[in-house]
C-alpha cells in the first residue's frame, strides 16, 4: 500500500458542488501510509463542519478506502493565506454575516435559528449580537448568565443552547438606550471581537444591524467574513433595501451565501388555508435575479414569536413544519459555506505554493 494507490481510489470521490473529483481540484491536502500502524491517514480541504456535502464526502472518502486492511483516520483543514499574528480570529473557522437592508423583516430570529441550528448538528457556534442599537439577542436565547472578566482583562461569554453569546446588551442596562457616533461603535465591536474568548469555533454568526451604516463598515472591514447571508420578506419594498445591502457587500467582496424568504405566507391553524400577507416568492425571485442561491421561505408563524419571546429558538423543535423550514436554511447555509471554503482550497492548490 502507497500513497499512489489511495490518491486513485480517492479520484473516485466526487465534489457535489465544484463538479469534479476531490483529487483534481487539490482538494487531499496529505496522506500518509502508516504500515506499522495499520492506519491511512488522510486529510481534506474540507472546511464547513458538519455541512451535509462535506460530510457525505467524508462518507465517500470512507467508502473508497473501506476494502482496504487499514484502518482510515480523516482530519479536515482548509489553510489560512494569513499568519497567526494577523488573523483576527484565529481560532474561528467560519465568520457568516446575518443582514438586512431593513428591520423589521426578521433577521435577528433567523440568526438565531442559524446558530442553534448549527449548534444542534453538531458544531461549535458562537453568536455575536452586533446589533449594537438594538440588541435582541440575550432575551431570544433566554440568556440568564452575564458574561465574566477574567484576571488578564478578557472576557468569558455565557453559553446558552451550546452557543458562546456576547451582545451589547450585556454591557448596558437593560433599558439605556445605546446612542453613539461612528468611532465609539468601531471602537466597542472592535474590543467585543479581540477581547472575548472565543475559544475555537466552526462558526460564528454575527447578527448585524439593520441597513447599510457604521457597524456593517466596521465589521466588514474588522473581520475575515466568510460570507453574508440576507435576510428579507416578499414584498418589493423589503426587496429593495435589501438590494441595498446586496450591493454593500460586493463593494467590499464578501461572498453572499444566499437569500432567506423570512415570513413566507401565514397558514391559518383554525382553517389550514395559506394566505400571503407580505406575498410570497420576492425573496426567491430575487435570489434568481442576481444569481444568488436561495436558502429557502420560513412561514409567517405564530409560534416563532413565542419562540423568540420565551427563549427556546423553534429550530430546535422536532414536531414542526417551521422548525423544518428553518434546518434547511441551516443546511443550505453550511453547504454554501463549504464551496466557499473549498473553492477557495481548490484556487490555492491549482497556483502552488507561493514564491520565495
Amino acid at each position: 500500500m502507497d500513497e499512489s494507490t489511495v490518491r486513485e481510489r480517492l479520484a473516485a470521490v466526487e465534489d457535489p458542488d465544484l463538479g469534479d473529483d476531490v483529487v483534481s481540484l487539490g482538494l487531499v491536502n496529505a496522506i500518509d501510509v502508516d504500515d506499522d500502524a495499520g492506519v491511512v491517514r488522510v486529510s481534506l480541504a474540507l472546511g464547513a463542519p458538519y455541512s451535509p456535502h462535506e460530510t457525505r464526502i467524508a462518507e465517500r472518502v470512507r467508502e473508497e478506502l473501506s476494502d482496504l486492511e487499514y484502518d482510515v483516520d480523516l482530519s479536515a483543514s482548509v489553510p489560512s493565506d494569513l499568519s497567526g499574528d494577523e488573523q483576527v480570529l484565529p481560532g474561528v473557522k467560519n465568520v457568516i454575516a446575518v443582514a438586512s437592508g431593513k428591520g423589521g423583516v426578521g433577521k435577528s430570529t433567523v440568526a438565531v435559528n442559524l446558530a442553534a441550528g448549527l449548534s444542534e448538528l453538531g458544531a461549535r457556534v458562537g453568536l455575536f449580537d452586533a446589533d449594537v442599537y438594538g440588541p435582541n439577542v440575550p432575551r431570544m436565547v433566554d440568556a440568564d448568565e452575564a458574561p465574566r472578566a477574567t484576571g488578564e482583562e478578557t472576557i468569558v461569554p455565557p453559553e446558552k443552547y451550546g452557543m458562546r453569546l456576547m451582545s451589547m446588551a450585556f454591557l448596558v442596562g437593560e433599558d439605556d438606550p445605546v446612542i453613539w457616533r461612528g468611532p465609539m461603535v468601531h471602537k466597542v465591536l472592535t474590543q467585543l471581537v479581540e477581547d472575548v474568548e472565543w475559544g475555537e469555533l466552526d462558526y460564528m454568526v454575527l447578527d448585524l444591524p439593520p441597513g447599510t451604516g457604521d457597524t456593517q463598515l466596521t465589521i466588514l472591514q474588522t473581520l475575515p467574513l466568510t460570507g453574508a447571508v440576507i435576510v428579507t420578506t416578499p414584498e418589493d419594498v423589503a426587496l429593495d433595501d435589501a438590494n441595498k445591502g446586496l450591493r454593500m457587500f460586493g463593494k467590499h467582496d464578501t461572498n453572499v451565501l444566499g437569500i432567506v424568504e423570512n415570513m413566507s405566507g401565514f397558514v391559518c391553524p383554525d382553517c389550514g388555508s395559506e394566505h400571503d400577507v407580505f406575498g410570497k416568492g420576492g425573496g426567491k425571485a430575487f435570489a434568481a435575479d442576481n444569481d444568488l442561491p436561495f436558502l429557502g421561505g420560513v412561514p409567517l408563524d405564530p409560534d416563532v414569536r413565542k419562540g423568540g419571546d420565551g427563549g427556546k429558538p423553534i429550530v430546535l423543535r422536532e414536531d414542526s413544519d417551521t422548525a423544518d423550514a428553518f434546518r434547511l436554511v441551516t443546511e443550505n447555509v453550511a453547504n454554501n459555506v463549504g464551496i466557499v471554503q473549498r473553492r477557495k482550497a481548490s484556487q490555492r492548490a491549482a497556483s502552488g505554493p507561493p514564491s520565495q
